[in-house]
């Protein structure tokens, strides 16, 4: 079991391993989009880039990189990810909507 914790929101999220990042932030109301990811976002397959985070603590506990987040974020910080292609295994925070 790992908490996800929401920096900017102030919330902490229970999860259980193996959780996908963006599915828990949706179920308890964080919005990970800004206003053109809102409409154009793809849905969770990695594709749009639009949900990106900010690990701020834990990052040891997320799975590795995918391929498709090393093509997305490659010019990104090591603490960028998507949400979508993040799993959580363990204690968790992060940024949503990073600053450029």
């Amino acid at each position: 079991m790992g908490n996800i914790k929401f920096v900017k929101e102030g919330q902490e999220v229970i999860a259980a391993n193996g959780a996908n990042l963006r599915e828990k932030a949706l179920q308890n109301g964080i919005d990970l989009y800004t206003f053109t990811g809102k409409m154009m976002n793809c849905g969770g397959y990695g594709q749009c880039g639009t949900c990106i985070v900010e690990v701020t603590d834990g990052i040891e506990n997320l799975s590795p990189r995918t391929d498709v987040e090393n093509r997305k974020l490659k010019k990104k910080p090591d603490t960028y990810r998507l949400a979508c292609q993040a799993l959580v295994n363990g204690p968790v925070s992060v940024k949503t909507k990073p600053s450029k």
